[in-house]
């Protein structure tokens, strides 16, 4: 997803937003983003607060990362369901984290209000281009054989447990029965930050977070996790022809406390 499109998804959404808070308060309303700063959910809220303050008025953006997103929707939840708090739900803290943890702070069926669905998009299997060069890895089948031939080696990171990042990365571990240890990190942009460092190896990102620094050639993509190649990636094969039915998109949603 480029700039255009998440602008794109902002107007959508903020048209839903507004209609469903049309009786604006005084009081700034407060937009709870359950990761990072700089990430491509951040990017896309506070494009989403510019599009809806002249009809709502000041929107606050509340980073609360943490526990894989888990911190930050729990937040959402507890807030009083007067208008002023609603957030952003994501594949991790909604369909993923209620399998993934023991006990979670919130019911994720029961403890939100939907407004509506904002963005869906695919991940992309990324190396450090550098590392990539240095080990010789053009390909997805490269990289698996690096792997089995030089087994426990590899690391990867995410943008916490439970995200699509590590989801997916453990998906794609188990298709091609390699093993890399998974380094979890405060939402999708200090993973990119830690894959640009060199601190891991490789990183299965969301296409929006990793297409600028792919086009730089500082990240060397392997594959997209969508069925088909994506438009934002020409030349870019899909981990589907790899792995058969290999799919895994990234969808974000806002909402507001029960209530």
């Amino acid at each position: 997803m480029n700039r255009r499109n998440i602008l794109l998804a902002s107007a959508a959404a903020a048209a839903v937003f507004s209609s469903s808070l049309a009786m604006a308060q005084d009081a700034p309303i407060r937009l709870i983003v359950p990761y990072a700063p700089g990430g491509p959910l951040d990017v896309t809220a506070r494009a989403l607060a510019e599009r809806v303050r002249e009809s709502l008025g000041t929107v606050i953006i509340d980073n609360k990362g943490g526990a894989g997103g888990n911190i930050g929707a729990d937040a959402i939840a507890k807030a009083a369901p007067d208008g002023l708090t609603i957030g952003i739900a994501a594949t991790a803290t909604h369909a993923v984290n209620p399998w993934l943890y023991a006990r979670m702070p919130y019911d994720a069926a029961k403890d939100f209000a939907g407004i509506t669905q904002m963005v869906r998009v695919p991940n992309v299997l990324v190396m450090n281009a550098d590392k990539a060069a240095q080990l010789k890895i053009n390909t997805v089948a490269d990289l698996i054989a690096y792997a089995k031939a030089n087994p426990a080696k590899l690391n990867y990171g995410s943008g916490g447990n439970g995200s699509a990042g590590h989801l997916a990365g453990e998906m794609f571990k188990q298709r091609a029965g390699i093993f890399a240890l998974h380094i979890p990190y405060r939402g999708g942009n200090p993973a990119q930050l830690a894959l640009l460092s060199g601190e891991v190896d490789f990183n299965i990102d969301n296409l929006s977070t990793a297409a600028p620094n792919i086009r730089a050639g500082k990240l060397k993509a392997l594959a997209v996790t969508s069925l088909h190649e994506s438009p934002a990636l020409p030349g870019v094969p899909p981990l589907s022809n790899t792995f058969k039915g290999f799919a895994i998109d990234t969808w974000w949603g806002l909402v507001a406390p029960a209530g």
